[in-house]
């Protein structure tokens, strides 16, 4: 099979190689033709001879189509200016014949006008001659030396360290200490636990034990639905291996492989055969009889290694399928038991009746949506509930390369006092000792260690925004009108994480106006996939209502027989007897039920407060702060029942106050340390997230030495920027919204000033460089490159458009992390806490037009609609009076006052704090720019972001189209600094959609 991938990719090689020699055939041929053309020109005196003469060896040296009459023939090449000025200029020349008046000056500017054709075309060349040689250094690897003489390449650090495999044979060991050592779970306990979570047998409980019922036939249900024959055909294995294309579970060559699988309906008929079979034979499932399945370690771009299984393709498409199945359904299935009555708790449904009865007394009917508590939970149940399932099975999973949180766990420490604390998080009833060479030390010291070092991350899921939060016109539609469910993209982990703090800043701003306070943790469990113990996966779908057949192919799979790829032959495989394999849809189904789990319990026991979890990712936060550590309790009661451990670097509480010189106490109950995501850290002072510096300058150094890495290849070192100070850092940085403030832009700029300036401050001595000028430290990525490019193929004029041009139109496609900040900026509000102070005012106002409401008698017909329209308070007073204010804003999250203008409504305002900023376009500049694009849009040759329509453009390529454009037309004489054609896209594209490999 690898066969296939490789006479693929040789023959992209071939067509790259017979494009680069028919490319310097041409070049060489149009430049002797300019040369002899120019030394005829030069020896004629008269303007005029000199000028026909010119114009006939453009129409030699552009092989311009001539007709018997020796006329040009229109649209014959693609150089259509040209073609329509050769014409009229053989006309004007018939004028010149006989019109004394035609001046010198009008055949001089003609004259030159074909000049700047014959250099454009000569600069276009040497720009597609560029092209070649940067995708031949490319892909030969970097194996190309500098031709300059005397000199080195550019490199960031001259002193480039050797690959140190010191942290990946570190990861190994911890890795194998973990899978190949069985968790001890107590299954009589855990089985007794969620009994009492789930109330199950509890008579009183009606409609959480009717859920539980039609939960576990609907598990009956699909289990011979899914037994049923011929479940693969061609169809299905199309979007089966459409799915897997898109994992991170294959390597590149079986994802050639598999493309080539997609495209062969004979294959796929041949494939669907043997899958069949090996469902049927379900019972007698097996890994692998030819031997062990091959593990393989990548470093990722945030410093951990990824391990993961590399089974044979079969086994993977079936694999996938199967899990792609029990995730759809499960998504299904506890969504439903959440919707069924009495058992997902709503905290409105805590509303003491009482308070219900006065509000209408005092109000009238009130409706109770859309309100905040509304919007809150269908973003909880639309975006983030069980989020790791699948909504159907079409659905397509993407990960952009560097779209990856920074570990910040590398460099921080965990307070003493968390570590010293015995709480018994995630504790065995009995620990196990270490088996190594080095001593007995036991297992649980595993945890311990998770300040210096990170566990193998494991899962990369991919989408984006999928609520609009804007609500500019304030309009009432529910939260769920704003999603698009149907684009066949999967929500992004990464946009979901950074919106989860736009969340919590938004809360932060809310409650501690509203209320006073709000408190928050943040926890992530320890190397999740890694420990996560069978026996706990295995009672927790028998508990679901998974049957024996099934449980037993379920551990099957989990206890693979494994062996790394780069041990020899000999080495005996080993049983998986702990954890998931990393990158399979079944293992997100294994972790989405446990921890599906962790979520009821916690909604149960605070009454309607909900978890906020991505995976083993987990916020929590409340205006009560005892609930928040009745909350953390319920967290260190599921980790020591199910055998599972808390990361204790990544785990943080903090409690906020209106005053900020006020610091409120913490319950010993809830966890010491941080809150922490990416390169942000939730300030307790300020109650702001805010940069943390020192760990920025810790990527900075990395960062450095990978592109030392990436020295020998300019296009390789381009790749690497704008991965990692382009995507991962941009990343971590979080997207900007409101509720983080113009602030927060401003700071992300100024750091990305500083990273771009410490990285090429410290960069060694080129020792070449532009020619002529002083040996100077680079100041900028673009200097770099031009210096590069300089030094190594001798062009020492590049423009800068040149470098930030997208590669399909003969430019190196480097990103600007700068575009799109400056153009978000303006569109940021400089107070979030303005909106909730407006929200305060305008609530006082509504306080007094309803009592006067009240008092005027406007209210009494009203009561009449009421569910108890009789209902009259006790006292006397209180049927006379107006409530109190503090009354009247107790529930506000839970009710819609119509009393308050839909602006001011709590809801749009959480709403307007949760918009991200849209990106403001520059304006299209009529003139010369808009006549390349319209030549752009004729030629087809609108790829890679700039295309020849302007509205179709996003913003960041109308901002560098307006910014660099007018320089690359002057020079180019167009927008394409190569004519297409000629370009090596075939291979250039292969070699781009491979991941950057990063040094250890």
């Amino acid at each position: 099979m690898a066969t296939s991938g490789s006479v693929f990719s040789e023959t992209l090689q071939g067509i790259t190689n017979t494009k680069l020699d028919e490319l310097s055939k041409r070049r060489s041929s149009f430049e002797e033709a300019k040369a002899s053309l120019l030394e005829v020109v030069r020896a004629e005196s008269d303007p005029t001879r000199r000028l026909s003469l010119l114009c006939d060896g453009v129409k030699e040296c552009f092989s311009i189509k001539l007709d018997k009459a020796g006329k040009v023939v229109m649209e014959q090449t693609k150089h259509k200016l040209l073609e329509t000025e050769l014409q009229n200029l053989d006309r004007f020349l018939e004028q010149v014949k006989y019109d004394p008046s035609v001046s010198g000056t009008m055949l001089d500017t003609w004259e030159q006008s074909l000049l700047r054709h014959l250099d454009v075309q000569s600069l276009k060349f040497q720009y597609a001659s560029l092209y070649g040689q940067l995708v031949t250094e490319w892909l030969s690897g970097g194996k190309k030396e500098s031709e300059s003489a005397g000199s080195d390449d550019v490199t960031m650090d001259e002193a480039y360290e050797v690959v140190d495999n010191g942290k990946k044979l570190e990861s190994r060991m911890e890795w194998e200490e973990m899978v190949f050592e069985p968790a001890e779970v107590d299954e009589d306990s855990l089985e007794a636990y969620l009994k009492r979570v789930f109330h199950d047998g509890d008579k009183s409980k009606k409609g959480l034990q009717k859920a539980l019922t039609q939960l576990r036939e609907s598990v009956q249900s699909f289990e011979m639905r899914l037994s049923a024959p011929n479940q693969f055909n061609v169809t299905s294995l199309k979007w089966v291996i459409q799915s897997l294309y898109a994992s991170d579970l294959l390597s590149d060559e079986k994802r050639e492989v598999l493309k080539d699988f997609e495209n062969n309906n004979i294959i796929l008929s041949e494939i669907a055969d043997v899958l069949n079979m090996r469902l049927g034979a379900l019972s007698s499932w097996t890994w692998s009889s030819d031997g062990p399945v091959q593990v393989e370690m990548n470093r990722k771009i945030s410093g951990v290694f990824n391990i993961t299984m590399q089974e044979d393709l079969l086994q993977a498409i079936f694999l996938h399928y199967i899990g792609i199945k029990w995730s759809v359904f499960f998504k299904s299935a506890l969504n439903s038991l959440r919707t069924v009555e009495g058992t997902w708790l709503s905290a409105r449904d805590m509303i003491p009746r009482e308070d219900k009865r006065k509000l209408g007394y005092y109000l009238g009917p009130l409706q109770d949506e859309p309100c905040l508590d509304e919007v809150r939970n269908k973003v909880h149940s639309i975006r983030y509930f069980l989020v790791n399932l699948m909504d159907y099975e079409q659905q397509i999973t993407t990960t952009e390369d560097g779209e990856e949180e920074a570990e910040y766990e590398q460099v921080t420490s965990v307070p003493a006092q968390t570590l010293g604390q015995k709480r018994k998080v995630g504790v065995r009833t009995k620990q196990t000792a270490r088996k190594s060479t080095g001593g007995a030390a036991p297992r649980r010291q595993l945890a311990s260690k998770a300040a210096r070092r990170s566990a193998p991350s494991t899962e990369g899921v991919h989408a984006e925004n999928l609520i609009d939060y804007s609500d500019e016109e304030y309009e009432e539609e529910e939260a769920e009108d704003a999603v698009d469910v149907d684009t066949g993209d999967r929500l992004s982990p990464m946009a979901l994480k950074q919106q989860l703090l736009h969340l919590l800043a938004t809360e932060i701003t809310i409650n501690r106006r509203l209320y006073g306070e709000l408190t928050a943790f943040h926890s992530v469990f320890e190397s999740w996939n890694s420990l996560l113990p069978h026996q706990t996966v295995l009672v927790v779908l028998k508990f679901l209502g998974v049957s024996p057949a099934w449980l037993d192919f379920f551990r099957n799979f989990l206890e693979a027989p494994l062996r790394f790829a780069e041990d020899d032959e000999s080495t005996p495989a080993r049983k998986r007897r702990r954890g998931v394999p990393a990158s399979h849809t079944l293992s997100d189904v294994f972790g989405e039920t446990t921890l599906f789990c962790l979520d009821f319990a916690i909604n149960r026991l605070t009454c309607g407060t909900n978890l906020w979890r991505i995976h083993d990712d987990f916020w929590f936060w409340s205006r009560d702060h005892a609930m928040a550590a009745k909350a953390w309790k319920a967290v260190e009661e599921f980790a020591e029942v199910t055998g599972t451990e808390i990361n204790l670097a990544k785990t943080g509480t903090v409690r906020v106050s209106r005053d900020e010189k006020q610091k409120l106490p913490i319950d010993p109950a809830l966890p010491a340390g941080d809150i922490r995501w990416g390169f942000l850290r939730l300030s307790p002072q300020t109650a702001r997230f805010e940069i943390d510096q020192e760990m920025v300058d810790t990527h900075i150094a990395e960062l450095q030495k990978q592109l030392s890495s990436k020295r020998k290849s300019v296009l390789d070192f381009v790749q690497a920027w704008n991965t990692y100070a382009g995507r991962f850092f941009t990343t971590n940085f979080a997207k900007a919204a409101n509720c983080f403030g113009r602030e927060h832009v401003d700071s992300i700029l100024s750091t990305q000033e500083r990273i771009q300036r410490l990285i090429f401050s410290s960069m060694a001595e080129d020792g070449g460089g532009v020619r002529g000028e002083q040996h100077r430290r680079a100041a900028s990525v673009a200097e770099h490159l031009k210096r590069a490019i300089a030094q190594r193929f001798g062009i020492d004029d590049v423009p800068d458009g040149y470098l930030y041009w997208p590669m399909e139109l003969g430019g190196l496609n480097l990103q600007s992390p700068f575009i799109s900040l400056l153009q978000i900026r303006e569109d940021v509000i400089s107070s979030p806490a303005e909106l909730v102070e407006s929200f305060e005012e305008a609530e006082r106002n509504a306080y007094e037009r309803a009592r006067e409401r009240f008092l005027s008698g406007a209210v009494k017909p009203l009561r009449y609609s009421l569910d108890d329209p009789d209902w009259v308070p006790a006292e006397a007073r209180e049927r006379d009076e107006f409530m109190s204010f503090d009354e009247y804003v107790r529930h506000r999250a839970y009710f819609r006052f119509d009393h308050h203008s839909a602006a001011t409504r709590l809801h749009n305002v959480f709403r307007q704090l949760m918009k991200q900023p849209t990106e403001t376009s520059v304006r299209l500049d009529i003139g010369s720019l808009s006549a390349a694009l319209d030549q752009l849009r004729q030629s087809g040759s609108y790829q890679g972001g700039i295309t020849g329509h302007w509205s179709f453009m996003n913003a960041y390529w109308k901002w560098v189209v307006m910014m660099h454009g007018p320089d690359i037309v002057k020079r180019f004489g167009a927008l394409n600094i190569v004519d297409q054609g000629l370009l090596p896209m075939g291979m250039v594209t292969l070699f781009r959609d491979k991941r950057v490999t990063w040094q250890s």
